[in-house]
């Protein structure tokens, strides 16, 4: 139940890597119907698509759809069968292999929510890295993604853009907000790059903080639903004093 070492290899030469049906459909059943209580009403925090304003956001929270759930936060303390999932061996141990450690942290400052891209109203994500937006002693985490349900271009999955955690690019090339600008001829090129990760439900996607992802809009009719949380060595904490330390990690032990 451990990673070969052809797929440790591959994760650090690629900055990800997908492990198929790593949550049986049980497991993924009741985390949606948590997921679907928590939507509708909406249980606090939640993080609405005016919130981001990113492409195809509603304007504002009275616009037609401005009610729309982006990410359920906290997911770690929303239910036991996010505690349980995330915890386990069959995903920290991986990680660890993934980061070459025995000591693991789970963050409770990053990501560590359920994603859901509605139909309709839904924004697409610019190319970016999240190490970017997240500040540790080093810039080497892991994020684990879990499939609620099928994940691919049409209903908004996951793009990523192959050993671009090994690039390193000036800040010209980045808006201000750390997209990748699309106007450059060399970020152009990186991008033509990229590959989708096609997921099926409880497929799991392990990808490096430097890694560039994007998503599109959900050009579906049925409700995309994720669950990911982010992890980091041990020896690599948070700074001082920023959003990263806002709340205790949760240790991981073997």
């Amino acid at each position: 139940m451990t990673l070969t070492s052809e797929q440790i290899q591959s994760f650090h030469q690629q900055g990800f890597l997908i492990e198929r049906k790593l949550a049986t459909r049980d497991t993924c059943e009741d985390m949606l119907s948590v997921v679907r209580s928590s939507i509708n009403p909406p249980l606090a925090p939640v993080e609405f698509e005016t919130d981001v304003q990113y492409p195809g956001s509603p304007a504002e929270r009275a616009s037609l759809g401005g009610n729309t759930p982006r990410r359920l936060l906290h997911a770690y303390t929303r239910d036991r069968v996010f505690r349980s999932w995330s915890t386990s061996e069959t995903i920290a141990g991986r990680v660890r292999q993934l980061l070459q450690t025995d000591h693991i942290e789970l963050s409770q400052n990053h990501h560590n929510c359920i994603m859901t891209k509605h139909p309709g109203f839904s924004s697409s994500t610019s190319w970016h890295q999240d190490a970017r937006y997240w500040l540790f002693d080093r810039p080497e985490l892991v994020s684990v993604w879990l499939a609620l349900n099928d994940e691919n271009s049409k209903n908004g999955g996951l793009q990523l853009i192959p050993g671009s955690h090994l690039e390193t690019l000036e800040r010209g090339r980045y808006d201000a907000a750390f997209f990748l600008r699309q106007d450059l001829p060399q970020n152009r090129a990186l991008i033509e790059s990229a590959i989708s990760a096609n997921l099926s439900q409880g497929d799991t996607l392990f990808f490096h903080s430097g890694t560039f992802h994007a998503a599109g809009k959900n050009q579906t009719d049925k409700i995309k639903t994720s669950l990911v949380f982010t992890y980091h060595a041990q020896n690599n904490q948070p700074l001082e004093g920023t959003r990263s330390a806002n709340y205790p990690d949760i240790p991981c032990q073997s």
